[in-house]
């Protein structure tokens, strides 16, 4: 039953505003608007009344009821829902939402529960960072028109703005602890000005009335900071300990919480001022740390946004023929070419070619969908066939790439052990500063009640786990900034740790070791004429193997001509029809002829027409700048193997090159590569697999750290934890090692947080610090550890750099 209610100072039981007219009553319960109370009623009708379990104001005021019924018909017109969405096959759609009512954990818990409010919708993930949320839906089921609308049922309406669609959002700033930070700094000030007779006390400055005006003058205004300035720390608090656990605002909040209580029973009881000018002080410096940690964080993020671009580059096709541009200038409208393994870099029209689509990148389901002329492909898909050209319809979606890259679940088995390390010290360390305090407490309340709440309180302020937990994602994060800095783009933090605990490292050859633009190409057999010529071009132009390019390169000018069924089998070569034959390029045993031995190096490889075998190109390749070096300073950091599916034509001039000590393994399919990476991993061995991506995603994934080699144009890949470009990898020895010295820098921050803990809770224990001096003490050890890891691995990289005569900034 619904009824209305005169409003005397009335709550609303959802977004816990104040109803300004008249309350609605619903259920022995309140709400400010039928928006509030229509969002408690879906909850509560589908058993998500926990929801107001998360804070006192869990739900936030919603005028959508004043707004018109029809306001989302526009989200049914085909064109705008291309425009929206992330992706969208058959059966489901993805999209991501900004969503500017997100502000804080109850809204995070009710946005990842929205399957339970509609079962179409089967994943909901939200970034509170970016205050997004992104969603899976089956589309046949549920439109985009009504997922909207349910959005906007229960208060968090997206913030949809067409014609911004292709602008990346700008961060946001956090205003409420700006709005915080100045109502402490401003009670504080005044706390300060009105207990300048306390300071000095033995001058009398002023009449006993006006001291004891100036006593409640500080009470009133500590009252804001109590109940506003403060909230964050008791709702963290109040969330971690219903969790079951202890984080580091729990002794913040039984330290305000104490010194406020015990200044009160002074200034009521005993007739003396408190403490409340320490209580604004303790608040005012915690925020402005707070403050100073978001900048870091957010400085920090940007940094990891803007270098984890990894080299995504396309074939264009303009005026002047194909051309290899990055991925910023790729435009609406621009034609791309697209080769076999080759990820679709935008949203697109298909206007030739066969498409045979993985979406195995977005979905996770591996087998390929083959999409029609004039259809949509959609960024993230590979093609599995021959190449493809493509009109690009919406701006290349970066962001949507770079979500899926770092999804975690590519890291699954991978593990985290420093942070989980930081996490276990840093929970287990606030659980003993929780002792030292009441010890300290029990101690002097003895003798001083007062001298026993302040060593009580300066505990729990001064000491600052918080230190042991930043520690290991700065020094991780400025690793992948210097990284980036040198083209090596790494998925995330945690490959940084699996890099330093390497000592096993697996590389391809051909495309990784090997430069293409230093080899050299010889045709023998039967003269090949001009059509012949034609063919082999129109096969291998469709191809990203190393070898491919080799052979399109020597071909030149030619035209190539139009072949159909276009095939590339990892391991084998490629193949094709033309005018009814059947054309193979590739190795000896696919083509029939078995596994021929030759004195000469290099790589072989024979072409077929219709089964007679006309002659075979040989392709000798020389080394990438730096490989002989490099090889020779892993050698001394670990095992080093070699694995390739080419002959083993080069086997004694590579082990004139590298030595005995590299093992070397040919003929390895990407199967074969794959087990023999997982037989590695089973002897305990730190795997770090080095491939160009194409023939092996496999290894790269099955390997503790895959890293894909990249020239001019990448087939970037979610198997790979990592991408180089080819030119740095003679660097890869100084990466590695500034990954494990990375492991050093955060031991070393781990013990000056140790020693910063144990020398200010040694002197809060004995009463000599004042808890305002605590709370500036506290952030700067937090801003000491960043300070210490930002110099630390800027210097190691600038040494290395310098050592090896590379530019490191």
């Amino acid at each position: 039953m619904k009824e209305v209610k005169q409003k005397d100072r009335t709550l609303c039981f959802h977004c816990g505003e104040q109803c300004l007219d008249e309350s609605l009553r619903y259920d022995e319960k309140d709400f400010c608007c039928p928006g509030c109370m229509l969002v408690y009623e879906v909850l509560n009708e589908n058993g998500l009344s926990s929801y107001y379990e998360y804070g006192e104001k869990p739900g936030i005021k919603n005028d959508n009821n004043n707004k018109s019924a029809n306001r989302f018909d526009y989200l049914e017109e085909p064109e705008v829902i291309q425009k929206l969405i992330d992706f969208q096959n058959e059966k489901e759609t993805h999209i991501s939402f900004d969503i500017p009512a997100i502000h804080c954990a109850s809204c995070v818990w009710l946005l990842e529960n929205l399957h339970r409010l509609n079962s179409n919708i089967f994943e909901s993930r939200v970034d509170y960072v970016k205050k997004e949320v992104h969603i899976k839906f089956v589309h046949n089921a549920l439109s985009l028109k009504e997922l909207v609308r349910l959005l906007a049922k229960i208060g968090y309406e997206p913030s949809i703005q067409l014609d911004a669609l292709e602008e990346k959002p700008k961060r946001r700033i956090d205003r409420k602890l700006i709005y915080k930070l100045a109502v402490a700094g401003f009670c504080f000030g005044n706390m300060m000005f009105f207990s300048l007779p306390e300071y000095f006390s033995e001058v009398s400055l002023l009449e006993e009335n006006f001291r004891g005006l100036f006593v409640q003058l500080n009470l009133a205004l500590s009252l804001p900071v109590i109940f506003y300035s403060a909230t964050d720390y008791y709702r963290s608090a109040w969330y971690s300990l219903s969790s079951g656990r202890v984080n580091m605002d729990v002794p913040i909040v039984m330290g305000i919480i104490s010194l406020f209580v015990y200044s009160l029973y002074e200034v009521i009881e005993l007739g003396e001022s408190g403490y409340f000018d320490s209580i604004g002080g303790l608040l005012f410096f915690l925020l402005i740390g707070k403050y100073f940690q978001q900048k870091t964080y957010d400085r920090l993020a940007f940094d990891r946004d803007y270098k984890s671009y990894f080299p995504l580059a396309v074939t264009r096709l303009g005026n002047k023929g194909e051309e290899v541009v990055s991925l910023p200038k790729i435009k609406v409208g621009d034609t791309l070419k697209i080769r076999h393994g080759e990820l679709i870099p935008a949203d697109s029209l298909l206007l030739e070619g066969e498409a045979r689509i993985d979406y195995s990148f977005v979905t996770g389901e591996e087998v390929p969908v083959f999409v029609k002329k004039g259809s949509l492909i959609y960024a993230g898909g590979r093609q599995q066939a021959g190449a493809l050209l493509l009109n690009v319809q919406k701006a290349p979606s970066q962001g949507y790439l770079t979500d899926l890259w770092n999804q975690d679940s590519f890291q699954l088995g991978k593990p985290k052990e420093l942070e989980s390390l930081a996490n276990a010290i840093s929970g287990k360390f606030t659980l003993v500063v929780l002792m030292v305090a009441f010890g300290a407490l029990a101690f002097w309340i003895q003798t001083d009640v007062s001298v026993a709440v302040k060593t009580f309180t300066s505990v729990l302020i001064v000491a600052c786990p918080c230190a042991l937990a930043m520690s290991t994602p700065f020094t991780l994060g400025n690793t992948l900034r210097v990284f980036g800095n040198r083209k090596f783009y790494l998925k995330n933090s945690h490959v940084v740790e699996q890099l330093a605990k390497a000592d096993t490292y697996i590389f391809d050859k051909t495309g990784t070791l090997t430069d293409p633009a230093a080899a050299t190409v010889n045709y023998i057999g039967f003269c090949l004429d001009e059509e012949n010529k034609s063919v082999i071009k129109g096969m291998v132009q469709h191809s990203m193997h190393a070898l491919s390019s080799r052979i399109n390169v020597w071909l030149g000018e030619i035209k190539p001509a139009y072949v159909e069924g276009i095939g590339e089998l990892p391991g084998k070569g490629i193949e094709a029809i033309y005018n009814g034959k059947i054309v193979r390029i590739g190795s000896a045993k696919w083509l029939g002829i078995g596994n021929i031995r030759t004195k000469d190096f290099g790589n072989r490889i024979y072409i077929s027409f219709d089964g007679e075998v006309k002659g075979y190109f040989h392709i000798q390749s020389g080394l990438r700048k730096g490989v002989e070096r490099s090889m020779d300073q892993l050698k001394d950091m670990g095992q080093v193997h070699l694995l390739s599916g080419d002959q083993d034509h080069d086997r004694e001039n590579l082990q004139k090159v590298f030595g005995a000590a590299v093992e070397m393994n040919f003929n390895q399919s990407p199967k074969e590569k794959l087990q023999y990476i997982k037989s590695l991993n089973d002897r305990g061995n730190k795997t770090v697999m080095v491939g160009d991506g194409l023939n092996d995603a496999g290894a790269l994934q099955e390997s503790r750290v895959g890293i894909a080699v990249t020239s001019q144009s990448t087939h970037f890949s979610p198997a790979s934890d990592a991408i180089m470009d080819a030119d740095v990898i003679g660097q890869l020895p100084q990466f590695i090692a500034l990954a494990k010295e990375s492991r050093n820098v955060i031991k070393a921050s781990f013990v000056l947080s140790f020693l910063y803990n144990i020398v200010g809770i040694s002197l809060a224990v004995q009463g000599l610090l004042s808890p305002v001096i605590c709370a500036i003490l506290m952030p700067l050890s937090s801003i000491s550890v960043v300070v210490f890891t930002t110099v630390m691995i800027n210097y190691l990289a600038m040494r290395k750099g310098s050592k090896n005569n590379y530019s490191w900034k």
